[in-house]
């Protein structure tokens, strides 16, 4: 993904379970009903998971609780050094991003992400989800919870709301990282063989639930 965001990630790494449980203002609308998004997330995947952007382990640990069996991915060394003393030895954590990772041994059954898909371009976005359609079965998912906007004028309003607030962190966010459009997502999934649906989670983040039709 260029990997130009684990800089941020190895600073913000003792940091990240405080703030998503809300205790940052800025942040707590992009992190409300957290503990249910990523139980969402859970329960709309199968039985082998390949996860990215596994940060501090969170969800990761609730999949495994859950039993399944879980390929890890985190560019991160000081997100995966927490995510691991959570985890133990329970689940493989790995060395990777959304674009290069090692492949798993097993057939993916569900490849699921939160609030690390707006790392990409829309361009790796797309090179990302053609790589996916070619390691899922038909009838595979993917399953990410992650900021995006139903249109432009939808984000430039967030954008403009965040500064009016003076959430000049969120809104350097916003005008930083690449946030997607309904559209933009839609397209990029049906040109890969994805049928697509959104689910509105909180004010910031959605389900993006994408099953591979042929």
């Amino acid at each position: 993904m260029g990997r130009e965001f684990v800089d941020l990630f190895e600073k913000w790494a003792e940091s990240y379970d405080t703030t998503v449980k809300g205790e940052n203002i800025e942040y707590k609308d992009v992190f409300a009903n957290y503990e249910a998004i990523l139980n969402e997330v859970v329960k709309k995947s199968g039985a082998v998971v390949l996860e990215f952007g596994v940060g501090t382990g969170n969800l990761t640990k609730k999949l495994s609780q859950n039993n399944k069996i879980v390929f890890g991915i985190e560019p991160s060394k000081a997100m995966r050094d927490i995510a691991r003393k959570k985890l133990g030895t329970s689940v493989s954590l790995l060395d990777g991003d959304f674009l290069t990772f090692p492949l798993p041994n097993m057939q993916v059954d569900t490849i699921v992400s939160t609030y690390a898909f707006h790392h990409l371009t829309k361009e790796e976005k797309a090179k990302a989800i053609g790589i996916y359609g070619r390691i899922l079965h038909k009838g595979g998912k993917i399953v990410f919870a992650d900021t995006a906007f139903i249109n432009q004028e939808i984000f430039e309003e967030m954008v403009k709301e965040s500064k009016s607030k003076h959430f000049l962190k969120l809104a350097a966010d916003l005008e930083t990282e690449y946030y997607s459009t309904h559209i933009d997502l839609s397209n990029i999934f049906g040109q890969n063989g994805f049928q697509i649906t959104f689910t509105q989670m909180n004010r910031f983040v959605w389900l993006i639930e994408a099953e591979k039709m042929e």
